[in-house]
């Protein structure tokens, strides 16, 4: 378990900010995370890497000349947000553009995805390559679905490789898709992790067994099977591997891989030479050849006690990529050279780099009967602060049957990040609609995830609907609404009946709609949408994922709602209180 801490919610923060004390010869902070603390060199593309914490030494520790010019770190098992990908990103431009790299998780590719958007909207010419190496977390046919794992290492470093080479960014974009494509992992467990303030873990293995197919989040495993001998796990893992050869490897000897035998957290390295020995002598009778092989913690899960092995297929290129020298504060490879300072490159400014998002900056102009909407919308947003408080815990407990746990943790740091916002907003006199876009731009960037960037969206579209200036009424409500769940359904790709929070909102919204439309006040119309919400989380019991870290796991899932359809629910029901307060058909 994870024993030292101060605030749960604090911990990945506390620790970014110890990491990088600890550290100051390679990395320097900015916000949203770390880059290199050497001098740039002009033109050169930045690989920009990140994730969430809880998997140190990814992803700040991976930062430093011959691997990533930065890391964006998010919340614990969140991925980081939009602004911190773009702060970091922007502080690591060398004037070459920018390669975003990140595991295959749905808010790590919402959120990378949104930082490409502003980047290049910035004039800052940017690509990503998510990392699909786990071949436990989809089929062959569906590989664009697998999750990223420890691959993640093989994969950024050839691509960081070929940055300091000096490769286009069209170049080093090649390079990490073509050892993406040729990099295969697999990992078994036998505990799950415990998150930082969590009196148990995630998942438990029952004595004397082990799960299969495990994620680096505290997703289970996809299967149990008796422990085995330490020979006997070199053997699966070997075995699952070999099952699966990249295109164009139709033999095995003669091959040559880099080679990653990945201690999850509580696995010794003792242990992990003991599997080695054997993983290496399958891979020699197989006629494999591993080039600079790595055993140790890489890409951890906390306290996780599990093994994985990574693959990746080498060809000539890849391998001197792979075994060129890198020097970061977690991996160290050959002798680098320290650049020395370019007087001709101007670094870019970094004033404007910021994770506060209520500023000096003069607000739009706001009516009266705005600024009062403002008001009502500061005390939802409370009540939601509150309503999640109260939840937080039973909300990781549900995320964690098939999930990652983390849902609670994220919608604490959101909320209260939205509702700081809103209250600076509403003491510099801004109207609804600023007030709710500071606010979601604050929950996305606080929450990171999935979840944060689906309710940044939620509370953007409500702002829109209600304005500055208009007299927002019950109508402008229910649009919002109707918006907010077409504007979730568009960024996250899922529809009713895959087991997400839209299985919620379309209901909410649709019922809202209907019955201001038949003339019902706002609050007896926020009433049974609120029904019809809390009615439409419940039946997400009978559902199987379709989307997210639970997709992998779905029958574990089955019987439990979904965490962010019931998170969903219970502050629609929540904000009802609110509204019963209010006069018949005003939102102010």
């Amino acid at each position: 378990m994870t024993r030292l801490h101060n605030d749960p919610a604090a911990f990945a923060d506390e620790a970014l900010e110890g990491f990088a004390a600890a550290h100051g010869r390679w990395v320097r902070t900015v916000p949203g995370g770390v880059v290199r603390a050497t001098p740039k060199t002009s033109g050169q593309v930045a690989v920009v890497i990140g994730g969430g914490s809880g998997h140190y030494p990814a992803f700040s520790g991976l930062v430093g000349q011959g691997l990533a010019h930065g890391a964006a770190v998010g919340n614990v098992f969140a991925s980081p947000s939009a602004q911190q990908i773009r702060n970091v990103a922007k502080a690591a431009h060398c004037g070459g553009g920018v390669l975003l790299m990140y595991g295959n998780y749905a808010g790590d590719v919402l959120h990378f995805g949104q930082a490409a958007e502003r980047l290049r909207g910035e004039g800052i010419d940017t690509s990503a390559v998510a990392v699909t190496d786990d071949v436990a977390s989809a089929a062959p046919a569906e590989s664009a679905k697998r999750r990223g794992i420890a691959g993640d290492l093989p994969v950024f470093k050839v691509a960081a490789a070929a940055a300091e080479q000096g490769l286009p960014l069209a170049g080093v974009t090649r390079v990490a898709e073509h050892a993406n494509a040729r990099t295969r992992s697999f990992g078994i467990a036998f505990s799950g992790c415990t998150l930082p303030g969590a009196e148990e873990a995630l998942f438990t293995v029952p004595e004397g067994r082990m799960a299969l197919g495990l994620g680096i989040h505290g997703e289970p495993g996809i299967d149990e099977r008796p422990v085995p001998s330490a020979d006997e796990a070199a053997e699966l893992l070997v075995s699952t591997l070999l099952k699966e050869l990249p295109e164009g490897i139709t033999e095995l000897r003669g091959q040559r891989a880099a080679v990653i035998l990945n201690g999850l957290g509580s696995v010794k390295y003792e242990e992990l030479f003991v599997v080695y020995r054997r993983v290496a002598s399958l891979l020699a009778e197989a006629g494999v050849e591993p080039v600079d092989p790595e055993v140790g913690e890489l890409v951890t899960s906390f306290d996780m006690a599990g093994v994985s092995l990574t693959l990746t297929w080498l060809d000539d290129e890849l391998e001197a990529l792979w075994k060129a020298p890198a020097d970061t504060p977690a991996y160290r490879k050959g002798t680098v050279t320290a650049p020395a300072a370019d007087p001709s490159y101007e670094s870019e400014d970094e004033s404007g780099l910021d994770d506060i998002y209520v500023s000096d900056a003069v607000l739009p102009e706001a009516t009266d009967a705005s600024r009062r909407a403002a008001a009502t919308a500061l005390e939802a947003l409370r009540v939601i602060k509150d309503t999640v408080e109260e939840h937080a815990d039973d909300l990781g407990r549900i995320d964690a049957v098939a999930g990652d746990g983390d849902h609670g943790i994220g919608m604490r740091r959101g909320s209260l990040g939205a509702h700081e916002a809103a209250v600076r907003a509403g003491e510099s006199g801004a109207g609804a609609q600023t007030l709710l876009t500071l606010a979601g731009d604050a929950w996305a960037d606080k929450a990171g995830g999935t979840s944060g960037a689906l309710w940044g969206v939620i509370l953007r579209s409500v702002g829109a609907a209600l304005g500055d200036t208009a007299r927002p009424d019950a109508a402008a409500l229910a649009q919002g609404v109707r918006e907010a769940s077409e504007g979730v359904t568009a960024l996250g790709g899922a529809q009713v009946g895959d087991k997400t929070m839209v299985d919620v909102l379309v209901p909410l919204a649709e019922t809202l709609s209907a019955q201001i439309t038949a003339g019902a006040d706002l609050a007896t119309a926020w009433d049974a949408a609120a029904t019809a919400a809390e009615g439409a989380a419940r039946d997400t019991a009978r559902l199987l994922p379709r989307m997210g870290r639970a997709r992998p796991h779905a029958e574990k899932s089955l019987g439990t709602v979904d965490a962010g359809a019931h998170s969903l629910a219970l502050i629609a029901r929540a904000v009802h209180g609110v509204l019963t307060h209010r006069s018949e058909g005003s939102t102010s």
